[in-house]
């Protein structure tokens, strides 16, 4: 099929006058666009690598829903790459999604102001760097030049000038191109105080215009993976929806857990109380509120995109690009579910 197609199921879907329905016709349409998804052919590959272990705000990951919040500041986020092929009529591509340069996204203002306020021997317990983006693309026997793509379902603490280059700096990935949706192109470039807290300073500065892909909505990028967009936790946030032997995975980090997707099965402490008596059917992941009724909407049609998991079928098949997992310093925090790691397919080598 040809690249970058329109997706047009989700056109209209949150124009309701009441919110319920907002949430009803968007559930409707994401049952649709599975059913499409999945009679349709897969994607070639799909494989995840663990980056780097980090401390994330409780107060945001497990958003009001935490019991234990005051005593456990802390959840342990495991972030993730993820490489995936596709077919398209000009050929294989190959995608990396949520490729964090780690070492330089630390300088993020929220989380340069937890790494100076930490102790060193502290950050030396609790930041675990597992592997970098060059090193997992080197590791598969695949060159710089092979990739073709590079997302993220939002641009927050993500600097991409070491991947597509700048005027100073050449690039590790010299053919890739940003796909990224247009809305959080144009945020990015234009933040408020609030937002700016979790953009990396620079992240996208001297990048030049041909290295980026502006879309519009939902698309398809070849066979077996779509854009799908998601607003709320940003304006312009996206899901990477990949179709694979396990069913269709869903990726972002509109929620850090499978467990807020399913939130009456967690076992975080006094999370499946707290959507008991709420009625909530998720939990968001709400370090920035720029609008938390879309975000809820958008991670309904998540896990609706996603249904059962193959592993569990009580969980959706939901994969956080950074997922909260167990560490022993922060007691509570056990998921009930976790993904960990995905493997789909055989590596086409160009």
């Amino acid at each position: 099929m040809t690249s970058i197609q329109p997706i047009k199921t989700f056109e209209g879907s949150r124009k309701a006058h009441g919110q319920q329905a907002r949430v009803e016709d968007t559930r409707g349409a994401a049952e649709d666009f599975r059913k499409a998804m999945l009679a349709g052919p897969k994607a070639r590959y799909f494989r995840s690598f663990d980056l780097v272990k980090v401390p994330y705000p409780s107060r945001y990951g497990l958003r009001n829903a935490f019991s234990h919040e005051r005593l456990v500041e802390y959840i342990h986020l495991q972030n993730r790459v993820f490489v995936v092929q596709f077919d398209t009529d000009s050929g294989v591509k190959t995608l990396l999604v949520s490729p964090s340069d780690h070492e330089r996204g630390g300088e993020t203002p929220f989380f340069r102001r937890l790494q100076d306020k930490m102790p060193q021997f502290i950050t030396n317990r609790v930041v675990h760097r597992q592997t970098t983006v060059p090193e997992v693309v080197a590791a598969l026997g695949l060159k710089p030049e092979d990739i073709d793509y590079i997302t993220y379902d939002h641009l927050h603490t993500q600097d991409v000038r070491r991947w597509l280059g700048t005027h100073e700096m050449p690039a590790t990935f010299p053919n890739a191109k940003l796909l990224v949706h247009w809305q959080e192109w144009e945020s990015t470039l234009d933040l408020n105080p609030y937002q700016a807290d979790w953009y990396c300073p620079n992240g996208i500065a001297g990048i030049a215009d041909d290295k980026i892909i502006r879309f519009e909505g939902s698309v398809m990028l070849g066979d077996g993976v779509a854009l799908v967009h998601t607003p709320g936790h940003t304006e312009g946030n996206h899901s990477i929806v990949v179709h694979t032997d396990e069913g269709l995975w869903v990726t972002s980090e509109n929620g850090v857990s499978v467990d807020a997707y399913a939130p009456h099965l967690s076992t975080a402490s006094g999370v499946a109380d707290y959507a008991k008596y709420l009625g909530t059917e998720v939990i968001i992941n709400g370090n920035t509120l720029e609008n938390s009724v879309d975000q809820y909407i958008s991670m309904v049609q998540e896990k609706t995109i996603a249904g059962p998991s193959q592993r569990d079928p009580r969980f959706p098949n939901v994969f956080p690009s950074s997922e909260m997992t167990r560490f022993w310093a922060f007691p509570g925090t056990k998921p009930a579910f976790y993904v960990g790691e995905a493997h789909h397919g055989s590596l086409f080598s160009p």
